[in-house]
Parts: C-alpha cells; structure tokens; sequence
C-alpha cells in the first residue's frame, strides 16, 4: 500500500468515527430531550453544550494533525448543529 492510500484510508477513518460520534451526540440529545419535562432544562442544556465542545475539540484535533481538511471538520460540525435543531423544533412541535 502506498503512502497516499495510507493517508487516504486515515483521513476516511478519521471521518467515519467523527460522524460515529455525531450520530451518538444527536442520539443521547434525543433521548434527554424525551425524558424531559421541559426543554429550557439547565440540565439538558449543559449536556449539549458539554458535548458539542467536545465534539468541536475533537474535530480541530482532526483538522490540527491533518487527518481532516478544515472544511470538512467544519462542515461535521455545522450538520450537527443543523440536525440538533431540527430535531429540536421536531420535539417542540410535538408537544404543542
């Protein structure tokens, strides 16, 4: 295998478990989200942003050491935060 498939194959990797990790996030907001009484929850709010930071650390550590281009990192994040909304404004529908 040569250099290039190696970095390739690291970069794929890199993303595949970054998005595993969204995928997670976005699971476990769900989850909160349905448990709770109310959505203006401190609680719920601290997780969220507790995980959202760590997420946004995880992918500048990606983007730092070159294992994935900055935009894509940035893209990672900005989907995240599109699909934490959306299911958001899903919950509050629900409950009205």
């Amino acid at each position: 295998m040569a250099a290039s498939d190696t970095i390739i194959d690291l970069n794929q990797k890199a993303l595949r478990l970054l998005q595993e990790d969204a995928d997670k996030i976005e699971k476990l907001i769900a989850i909160q989200m349905e448990n709770l009484t109310t959505r203006k929850c401190p609680l719920y709010e601290e997780v969220l942003d507790t995980q959202m930071y760590g997420f946004s650390r995880a992918v500048d550590f990606a983007v730092r050491t070159g294992l994935v281009v900055e935009g894509a990192g940035k893209l990672l994040i900005s989907q995240l935060e599109r699909n934490l909304a959306i299911l958001y404004e899903a919950l509050e529908k629900k409950e009205e």
